[in-house]
C-alpha cells in the first residue's frame, strides 16, 4: 500500500504516528552522536587513579582530559585541594549529572513507545465504531466486502501503532545500555580515586540505580 493511501485512510492518528517516530528517531540519532563523541578516560590513565589525590601536580594531570569521567576526576581532585573531606559526594553529584545529561530525551523516547500501541488502539476503535454506525443506518443491509474494507482500514492504525512501538522500545532499550556502562565507568573513577582513602568510602552506598525503560514513565 503506498504511503499516501495509508495515511489517508488511517485518519489522523496515522498522522500522529507518524509525528511519533519522526521525533523518536531524531532523539535516537542525536543521542546515538552524542555517546560516540563522548571522549573515554585514557588507559595509562585509569592505572594512576588511585594515586593520583597524593600527587602534588594531580590538577595539571587531569585539566586536559574531557569526558563524564574527566569531569568527576577534575571536581574531586580540586575538591581535596580545597579542603573538602566528603569527596564521595562530589563524586556522585558530578556523576548525578553527568548522568542527567546523558538521559536527557530518553524519558520522551519511553513515553513515545509506551504509548504508540495504545494511539493506534484507539484509531482501531473509532474506525469500528464509524463502520458499525454505517451498518445500523443501513438497517443491517451492508454489504459484506464493503464492511470487510471498513474493519481492515479501521485496523491499519492498530498495526501503525506497533510497527512504530517496537523499534522505538529496543532503540530506547540500546541507548539505556550505553548510558549504563558510562554510569559503571563513572563509579569506578569514584572508587579508584579514593581507594586509598578506605575510610572515605565506607559512609554511603552509591547513589544511582540501573535505568530501565520500563521505568522511564514513573512519576509524568
Amino acid at each position: 500500500m503506498p504511503i499516501t493511501e495509508l495515511l489517508t485512510k488511517g485518519g489522523p492518528v496515522i498522522w500522529v504516528l507518524t509525528a511519533y517516530s519522526c521525533i523518536g528517531l531524531a532523539i535516537v540519532l542525536e543521542r546515538y552522536l552524542l555517546f560516540l563523541r563522548l571522549p573515554k578516560l585514557p588507559r595509562e590513565q585509569w592505572s594512576q587513579l588511585n594515586q593520583l589525590l597524593d600527587k602534588a601536580d594531580a590538577e595539571q594531570q587531569v585539566a586536559k582530559l574531557a569526558g563524564p569521567e574527566a569531569r568527576i576526576i577534575q571536581n574531586m581532585v580540586m575538591a581535596d585541594r580545597a579542603g573538602v573531606k566528603d569527596l564521595q559526594n562530589v563524586g556522585h553529584r558530578t556523576r548525578s549529572q553527568e548522568l542527567h545529561r546523558m538521559e536527557f530525551g530518553l524519558r520522551t523516547l519511553g513515553i513515545l513507545g509506551n504509548t504508540a500501541p495504545l494511539l493506534g488502539l484507539l484509531g482501531t476503535i473509532t474506525g469500528m465504531i464509524k463502520a458499525f454506525m454505517v451498518i445500523e443506518a443501513a438497517g443491517g443491509k451492508v454489504d459484506a466486502q464493503a464492511l470487510a474494507g471498513g474493519i481492515w482500514e479501521a485496523m491499519i492504525t492498530t498495526g501503525v501503532g506497533l510497527a512504530v512501538a517496537i523499534p522505538l522500545l529496543l532503540l530506547l532499550h540500546f541507548l539505556e545500555g550505553a548510558v549504563e556502562r558510562r554510569a559503571q565507568s563513572m563509579e569506578q573513577s569514584i572508587s579508584l580515586m579514593l581507594e586509598r582513602r578506605g575510610s572515605a568510602t565506607s559512609h554511603s552506598q552509591p547513589v544511582a540505580t540501573p535505568h530501565h525503560w520500563e521505568e522511564m514513565t514513573d512519576g509524568v
